[in-house]
């Protein structure tokens, strides 16, 4: 593929993104397998599974809950995750007065190690104008309904701090175990655009 500078920003982004790669290799800046097993890393093996483990430690034991509340990024890493874009998570709660949903207004930073890749939707510039604005108009875009009573603030993260929700667990969800709790956790839910359906 070849563009011109003045066209290229015309481009629709995975178009820019495959084109910016593609010079990149020509030039021999980047190896396209180490491209492709970082892109995997992140999607498969460090994607929202992460965060959702946390979640489920989080629910069943009480002490772990308290601490990742009270300092995310050691709790965090406890369970074995963190690095690059992990340096620093705040973990908000939500409960059914309060709603947290996460934004990043000047880029896309994002808590990889827990959540992966961030989703086209949080990059996109409506997403990130609109949620600071109207956060209860945009979470039931997204299919979130939440009652009128509720609270609901974003949080916005930057290149310092990243933010990952802990979201309420369901009802009638008390008894189950960690690791079957596991699979219930949505990388939505811990961005707050949605919340953990019961089983």
């Amino acid at each position: 593929m070849t563009t011109t500078a003045g066209s290229a920003e015309h481009l629709p982004p995975a178009l820019r993104t495959e084109a910016l790669e593609q010079l990149l290799t020509e030039r021999g800046l980047i190896d396209p397998k180490a491209m492709n097993g970082l892109v995997t890393t992140y999607e498969t093996n460090i994607g929202p599974l992460n965060g959702a483990k946390v979640v489920a430690r989080a629910w069943t034991d009480p002490e772990y809950r308290r601490r990742l509340l009270e300092d995310g990024t050691a709790a965090i890493k406890e369970l074995g995750f963190g690095g690059f874009q992990g340096e620093h998570i705040v973990v908000v709660e939500n409960t059914a007065t309060t709603h947290n949903v996460v934004v990043c207004t000047l880029c896309s930073c994002y808590p990889w190690p827990v959540l992966g890749l961030p989703p086209s939707w949080y990059k996109d510039p409506a997403y990130r104008a609109r949620v600071v604005k109207e956060p209860r108009a945009v979470l039931s875009e997204m299919g979130l309904e939440l009652a009128d009573d509720v609270r609901i603030t974003v949080r916005d993260s930057t290149s310092e701090v990243r933010w990952l929700v802990l979201p309420e667990q369901p009802s009638g969800t008390e008894h189950l175990a960690e690791e079957d709790l596991v699979p219930l956790v949505t990388r939505d839910a811990m961005v707050g655009v949605a919340k953990v359906a019961a089983p």
